[in-house]
C-alpha cells in the first residue's frame, strides 16, 4: 500500500511540477508551515483547523503531503460522573484523589459511566491541495488518513516508546514516570467506551480514512498591507468525518494576522497570531461515538520564524508555535467525577486518560524549512510540556509542490 502510493507522488511530482524561478514558491509567502495538529485519539476523528499565516493565495496550485507520527499513552481508567445534584455538591468538596463516590446501580447511584486506555503510536498521512480562486481567494481540499502501529523501530524512531523512555531513564523525567515499561513497551492497546456505552476500539496497523476537509480563505486589502506590512486573512472550514466511530459533519471559522519584517542582511522576520473555533458534529449522520461533550473546540496560535535567503533565491526558516486547544468534555464535571485507576502500581498519570479530557491542550513545535522555486520540504518535532501524553511527543515532514501547469 505504502509503494503505490509513493509511486503515485511520484509521477504527480514528476508530470506536473513547476520548476519556474519566478513560480510562487520562489517567493517566501509569510509563514508557510506543514500540519500542526496533533495526534491526539479523539482529535484525528475530527477535522480541526490549522492556522494560516501566508500573505496571500499561491499563485499556482499546489500540491502538499504530509507525514506525522505522534506517541499518545494513557493507562487504564474509569470515571464514574453521578447525577444527583447533592451528590455531585458533596464530592466537590473533595480533592479528586480523595473522592469517595462508590457507584450501586442506577436507581440507588445513578451516574455516568466512561472508560479508556491509549497505548498507540498514531500515524497520520495528509494529501492537500490548495488553490487559487481568485486574486484574493484561494480553496484547500485534503484527504487525511491514519494508521495505529505499535511504534517499533526504525519505523517511530523518535516517537516510539523505547526512545521516549530511553530520555526518560537518561535525561529528563525519571525511570518510567508513566508507567509505559510496567504494562509493556512497543503496544497497542486502544479502546473507550463513551457514557452511552458505545465502544471504540483500534488494533495494531490498522488504517483507515478520517475524512475529507474543505477550507476556504479570503485575503482582503487593508492600508496596514503596505503601511506596516501587517496582513489578515479569514477563513471558513467544512470537514465530513467518515469513520464508523463520527461519521459527522464539522463547521468552523478562523482569523489570521501577520506581520513581516525585512532586514537589509537578506533575512526576515514573520509573526502570526491566529484563532479558530470548530462545530464539531454539527451534524451526525448516524449514531457516533461521544468525543467529547463540549461542542466547540477553539484553539489560539502564535507562531515566529525567522528566515535567512541564500544568492540563489533558496531560503532556510526556523519557526516556534504554540498552540493552546480547549477542552473536550464540559469543565464542572471535574468537580465532582470520581476517578478509579492502578494508583497503587503506576508512579503517576494513571489518570491522565480521563482528567485531560477536561484540560485545555497546549504544545510547543520547532520547524525547520528549506525553501526552493520548485518545492519547500519542512520538519519539525512537537513536544506537550504539561506531560498530557496526547501526543507526548510528535514529529512531522511535509513536502510542498506546484503542480499543473
Amino acid at each position: 500500500m505504502l509503494k503505490k502510493g509513493f509511486f503515485i507522488v511520484f509521477c504527480i511530482y514528476n508530470h506536473f511540477i513547476v520548476a519556474q524561478q519566478k513560480d510562487s514558491l520562489s517567493i517566501k509567502n509569510g509563514i508557510d508551515n506543514p500540519s500542526l495538529l496533533t495526534t491526539h485519539h479523539f482529535g484525528i476523528f475530527s477535522s480541526r483547523i490549522n492556522s494560516n499565516f501566508k500573505l496571500a493565495p499561491p499563485k499556482k496550485p499546489r500540491l502538499t503531503i504530509n507525514s506525522i507520527s505522534g506517541n499518545n499513552f494513557h493507562p487504564f481508567v474509569e470515571a464514574f460522573i453521578p447525577k444527583d445534584p447533592a451528590v455531585r455538591e458533596q464530592q466537590s468538596k473533595l480533592l479528586w484523589y480523595d473522592r469517595n463516590f462508590t457507584f450501586i446501580d442506577q436507581e440507588i447511584t445513578p451516574a455516568e459511566y466512561l472508560n479508556i486506555v491509549i497505548d498507540a503510536v498514531i500515524k497520520e498521512f495528509r494529501l492537500s491541495i490548495n488553490i487559487p480562486l481568485a486574486k484574493k481567494h484561494e480553496l484547500g481540499v485534503t484527504l487525511r488518513s491514519y494508521l495505529i502501529t505499535k511504534g517499533k523501530h526504525p519505523f517511530s524512531l523518535f516517537t516510539g516508546d523505547e526512545t521516549i523512555e530511553w530520555f526518560h531513564s537518561n535525561i529528563h523525567g525519571g525511570e518510567d514516570p508513566f508507567g509505559r515499561r510496567f504494562y509493556g513497551l512497543n503496544q497497542v492497546n486502544f479502546r473507550y467506551v463513551d457514557r452511552n456505552g458505545n465502544i471504540l476500539q483500534l488494533n495494531n496497523n490498522d488504517f483507515f480514512i478520517g475524512g475529507i476537509e474543505l477550507d476556504h480563505y479570503y485575503y482582503p486589502t487593508f492600508s496596514i498591507n503596505k503601511a506596516q506590512n501587517i496582513f489578515i486573512n479569514f477563513g471558513s472550514h467544512l470537514g465530513i468525518n467518515t469513520t464508523k466511530f463520527n461519521s459527522s459533519l464539522d463547521f468552523g471559522i478562523s482569523l489570521n494576522a501577520i506581520k513581516k519584517i525585512t532586514f537589509k542582511n537578506s533575512y526576515e522576520l514573520n509573526i502570526g497570531f491566529g484563532g479558530n473555533v470548530l462545530h464539531k458534529n454539527l451534524i451526525d449522520f448516524k449514531e457516533v461515538i461521544d468525543l467529547g461533550n463540549n461542542p466547540f473546540l477553539a484553539t489560539a496560535e502564535g507562531n515566529i520564524e525567522i528566515a535567512k535567503y541564500t544568492k540563489k533565491g533558496h531560503f532556510n526558516a526556523f519557526g516556534i508555535n504554540y498552540q493552546i486547544q480547549s477542552r473536550y468534555n464540559k469543565v464542572e464535571e471535574s468537580d465532582y467525577y470520581r476517578l478509579v485507576g492502578n494508583w497503587q502500581e503506576v508512579n503517576g498519570g494513571w489518570h491522565h486518560g480521563i482528567a485531560t479530557l477536561y484540560k485545555a491542550h497546549s504544545n510547543w513545535s520547532f520547524i525547520y524549512t528549506h525553501g526552493r522555486p520548485n518545492y519547500k520540504l519542512s520538519i519539525y518535532f512537537k513536544e506537550d510540556f504539561l506531560v498530557n501524553n496526547a501526543p507526548d511527543f510528535q514529529t512531522g515532514l511535509s513536502l510542498k509542490i506546484p503542480v499543473f501547469k
